[in-house]
C-alpha cells in the first residue's frame, strides 16, 4: 500500500515523486512494448480503438455490447439465418420460444434506447426450415450411351405417337 501524501505538498508533486522513486527502484524496467511506440490505428477516436483491441483480446463477442433491444434484434436476425440448419422442427420451435420468451422478459422492464422489438414468427419460421429440409430430386443417372432414363423414354413415347404401321386406335393404347 503506498504511503498518504504528506500534508502541504501539492497533488501532482507527490505523483511525480511516486513516479521517480518507482523508476529508481525498477518497476517500469522490462515492461511488454518498453521502447516501442504505441501502435497508431489511425484512429481518430484513441478510446474507441482501445475499446475495441480490449473486446478482441478478451474474445468477448461484439453482441454483447449492444443495448438490450439491438441485442435481441440481431438474435431474432441470427435465428431465421440459422434455423434451415436445426435437426429439427422441435429444435426450431424451442428456439424461437426461448428467444421471444427473452423479449417478452424486455418487454416488462424495459433497459435501454426505446426501441420496439418485434416477436419472431414461429410459424414463418419453421416453415423456412420445412423449405429448407426439402432435398432436390436427384438428377438421373446417365447411361453409358450419355442419355437419361427419362429421355429415352420420351423418344419411345414419341415414336409411339407417330404410330406404328398397321396399328388402329389411340397413340397411348387407351
Amino acid at each position: 500500500m503506498t504511503e498518504r501524501k504528506p500534508q502541504g505538498m501539492r497533488w501532482d508533486t507527490w505523483i511525480d515523486q511516486q513516479i521517480n522513486e518507482a523508476a529508481e527502484r525498477g518497476a517500469f524496467d522490462n515492461l511488454p512494448g518498453a521502447g516501442k511506440p504505441l501502435p497508431d490505428r489511425g484512429d481518430e477516436d484513441f478510446g474507441q480503438s482501445w475499446l475495441r483491441e480490449y473486446v478482441q483480446r478478451e474474445g468477448v463477442p461484439i453482441e454483447e455490447l449492444l443495448p438490450p433491444p439491438l441485442r435481441l434484434r440481431k438474435q431474432a436476425e441470427l435465428l431465421t439465418r440459422r434455423a434451415p440448419g436445426l435437426r429439427s422442427e422441435q429444435e426450431v420451435r424451442e428456439a424461437v420460444a426461448d428467444l421471444n420468451q427473452q423479449i417478452l422478459d424486455w418487454r416488462r422492464i424495459p433497459v435501454g434506447p426505446p426501441i420496439f422489438v418485434p416477436l419472431v414468427d414461429e410459424e414463418e419460421t419453421v416453415g423456412r426450415w420445412r423449405d429448407a429440409q426439402r432435398a432436390p430430386t436427384p438428377a438421373p443417372a446417365r447411361t453409358d450411351a450419355g442419355r437419361a432414363g427419362p429421355e429415352r423414354r420420351r423418344w419411345w413415347r414419341s415414336w409411339r405417337r407417330r404410330g406404328r404401321p398397321g396399328r388402329t386406335g389411340p397413340p397411348d393404347g387407351g
